[in-house]
């Protein structure tokens, strides 16, 4: 059997697959560490039928003569289902009140849908909380959904435009231990809050930079472990602030959270960069 991927012979030579599904299974993670995967597929020239992938997974290798695999990268395919989501927003907020609850159930079974569960389930929780409660405004979930559409499609950018907040929470890091001394509580809060938003778009653009080949093997590994200091940090800051102990919510917002902040920032600004002129040569 030959096997093609986008078009081009693979090198792939088979060894206890004897079905589609098995084939696929194995080329799976090779595919995931590419940023890739996979779109469509075509069986002796005839495109498979998505609503039979069962029949088609367990169909044997010995009976097909070509397999066509097609993929696509994960960034392309986020940035797909994210525009496509941008408009399901606008469809939901221009129905009629009666009509509105019913349209969650036939959003779900959509491919943006499947493709945003599976792969970003805290937002797809927003979208759910949207389209069956109200719990947020179309407006709302329409301006995360433009956010997150720019972190895949320009991750440099959308990265280094993060720096003043970054900046600034760095500060307010080091004044929370005052602000709780002082009885300004709201303020307190606040930053907690900011800082725990700030950490999350840091670590989605940085899966993004990965991704999309900004970082190499070696520049993972050094961020996987900054990230993993970085994220204890975080838990045990979060842990103290919620047990009222203000001592050492003191202590490692200034001492512990703030640098690592600011140390996890410039690092990734700093190789994105590089990696941004790289790809511009």
């Amino acid at each position: 059997m030959e096997i093609r991927i986008n078009g081009q012979a693979a090198d792939i030579t088979l060894d206890s697959e004897k079905t589609i599904g098995d084939i696929l299974a194995s080329l799976d993670l090779w595919l995931a560490n590419l940023g890739h995967s996979l779109s469509g597929l075509s069986i002796d020239g005839k495109a498979a039928d998505t609503t039979r992938l069962d029949e088609i997974f367990s169909k044997e290798t010995n009976s097909v003569n070509v397999l066509d695999i097609y993929t696509s990268s994960i960034a392309e395919l986020t940035a797909a289902a994210l525009l496509s989501l941008l408009g399901d927003i606008d469809e939901f907020e221009n129905l009629k009140f009666e009509d509105k609850s019913n349209f969650v159930s036939s959003w779900e079974q959509s491919a943006q849908a499947e493709f945003i569960k599976e792969n970003m389930p805290e937002f797809f929780s927003l979208c759910i909380d949207l389209f069956t409660h109200g719990g947020i405004t179309c407006q709302t979930l329409h301006s995360i959904t433009e956010e997150r559409l720019r972190e895949v499609n320009d991750p440099v950018n959308e990265f280094s435009k993060i720096e003043p907040l970054v900046n600034e929470t760095c500060v307010r890091l080091v004044d929370l231990p005052l602000d709780i001394q002082t009885g300004k509580d709201g303020r307190a809060a606040q930053t907690i809050q900011i800082f725990s938003g700030i950490t999350e778009k840091i670590l989605r653009i940085t899966k993004q930079l990965n991704l999309q080949g900004y970082l190499n093997q070696n520049d993972e590994k050094i961020f996987t472990q900054l990230i993993n200091d970085f994220s204890k940090v975080l838990r045990e800051l979060l842990d103290a602030y919620e047990r009222h102990d203000s001592v050492l919510v003191g202590d490692l917002s200034e001492y512990e959270a703030a640098p690592k902040l600011q140390e996890l920032f410039t690092a990734i600004m700093k190789k994105s960069r590089e990696a941004e002129i790289q790809v511009d040569k």
